[in-house]
């Protein structure tokens, strides 16, 4: 197939690998039985101008159709490699032989086709570091995050709705239903628990080390689809809640509002006390109840780190999920062993990097209750009077 490819390009016809590649998975799909079905295969995937079946019949009748005929000269060595013999008989001068076509075929040899590729910026970006990229690199990356959905598990309301496998009953649809058969209940409506997705609960550092990051993490917050309802806040050496600042309004504007709503940016790290306002103010009064906490740290901690063993074991009492995004964690030889991270690490229930776009799958999954993506984070198992 490589072989008829390049005799087909060498003919005049704009073959290129994509299409060798898509006819090769035409026929180990349709699996064709006789040539005229390889004939329509070929057709199908290498041409696309009824102008080009002319160059194609001739190239394939001197290539495929021609092995049948050479079996007519098995005793006769001298007729073996001298010419291709279409099917009528006559020789096909200019078209190339058979025996070249197996001997080129088993010395792969590398023809080469120009083949026209495009790949727009936004997509090259996706594969460097957030901490790389400037400001209208980034920008150029909102089209990719808008692609992204953040889903988080669903839980169960305290709502109702219809459902024939429900294990409660209805009793008001089914007064209403006996009021038409006389008052006798023919049948008994069932329903169940609603669910809807868990809220989710963004704390983002800001602070020198973490501001690239930060800034990428609060677009894809505000460009993802899923994330338009989460809480987020930001902390450096203080907690500033940005829910209303990133709403309704562009990546840009947002960024910019969001710098100007949090005074500590690009400042010192302070997650102990960050997360014990969070605890204190907004954590037990119901937003982190049954919820899915996103940290966005580096671990850096600049006050005590027991602190923060304290304050990250209440809030695992209180939250479904703690996803902690630490963009060191990139390396295979990163381990937690001093400072807040290494008091945080056993409270999460995974650890991701997301230090580019092309790393964000990992946390998408976490986030939606997948395994630890991390291979260097052990999960840690919590039971229900931790909860």
């Amino acid at each position: 197939m490589a072989a008829f490819g390049a005799a087909l390009h060498d003919a005049g016809l704009p073959v290129g690998p994509d299409r060798c590649a898509r006819f090769a998975q035409a026929v180990s799909l349709l699996a064709p039985q006789t040539v005229d079905e390889l004939h329509r295969c070929a057709r199908a995937t290498l041409t696309w101008d009824p102008a080009q079946f002319e160059i194609l019949d001739r190239i394939f009748d001197a290539i495929f159709r021609g092995f049948a005929d050479v079996a007519d000269f098995r005793g006769d060595p001298n007729a073996q490699g001298t010419s291709t013999t279409t099917r009528d008989g006559a020789a096909s001068s200019g078209m190339p032989n058979i025996s070249d076509l197996s001997e080129m075929s088993d010395r792969s040899v590398p023809v080469e086709v120009p083949v026209a590729t495009a790949g727009s910026a936004a997509e090259r970006l996706a594969q460097r570091d957030f901490a790389t990229l400037s400001g209208d690199e980034l920008a150029l990356l909102a089209e990719l995050m808008r692609r992204l959905r953040l889903a988080t598990p669903p839980r169960r309301s305290r709502r109702f709705r219809p459902a024939a496998d429900g294990r409660l009953v209805d009793l008001r649809a089914a007064l209403r239903r006996a009021r038409r058969t006389g008052g006798e209940p023919l049948r008994l409506p069932r329903r169940s628990r609603k669910e809807k997705p868990r809220r989710l609960v963004v704390l983002c550092d800001i602070s020198g080390s973490m501001e690239p990051y930060a800034r990428a993490m609060l677009q894809l917050l505000y460009c993802a689809a899923g994330a338009t309802r989460a809480e987020v806040f930001t902390f450096a050496t203080r907690l500033t809640r940005l829910t209303r600042v990133l709403a309704r309004t562009r990546p840009a504007v947002a960024l910019e509002r969001a710098g100007r709503a949090a005074p500590d940016w690009s400042g010192g790290t302070r997650i102990g006390a960050a997360l014990k306002r969070f605890n204190d103010e907004y954590g037990r009064r119901g937003m982190a109840r049954g919820a899915v906490v996103l940290v966005v740290s580096d671990g850096w901690e600049t006050g005590d780190p027991a602190q923060v063993g304290a304050e990250m074991a209440r809030l695992s009492r209180l939250a479904f999920r703690i996803v902690w995004v630490n963009p060191r964690t990139q390396s295979p030889r990163y381990q937690p062993l001093v400072g807040g991270m290494a008091a945080a690490w056993p409270y999460c229930d995974a650890v991701v990097s997301a230090h580019s776009l092309a790393a964000v799958e990992p946390l998408l999954d976490a986030l939606n209750g997948g395994r630890t993506p991390h291979a260097a984070h052990q999960r840690i198992r919590r039971g229900p009077a931790d909860r």
